[in-house]
């Protein structure tokens, strides 16, 4: 995965800085060591806007990302 998605990286990040700026993402990364996911926390969007959001990104567009969920979380 990480060669297929290295033409689509800089963007990805991008988007995301872009959104963590904007205060509307709060921390984003991979999960596992290679990676086998991720996960992105995303405060104050409704779900319509995180699907947007997801839908826009560079990978998802690419087909390296074909499935994702939102859900609620609950800071304890």
């Amino acid at each position: 995965m990480s060669e297929r998605r290295g033409p689509y990286r800089e963007a990805h990040l991008a988007r995301i800085a872009s959104e963590r700026g904007e205060g509307r993402i709060l921390m984003a990364g991979a999960l596992g060591d290679p990676p086998r996911g991720a996960a992105i926390v995303f405060k104050g969007l409704d779900p319509e806007a995180i699907e947007e959001f997801v839908r826009g990104d560079p990978y998802v567009e690419a087909r390296l990302v074909t499935s994702w969920r939102i859900q609620p979380w609950k800071l304890v």
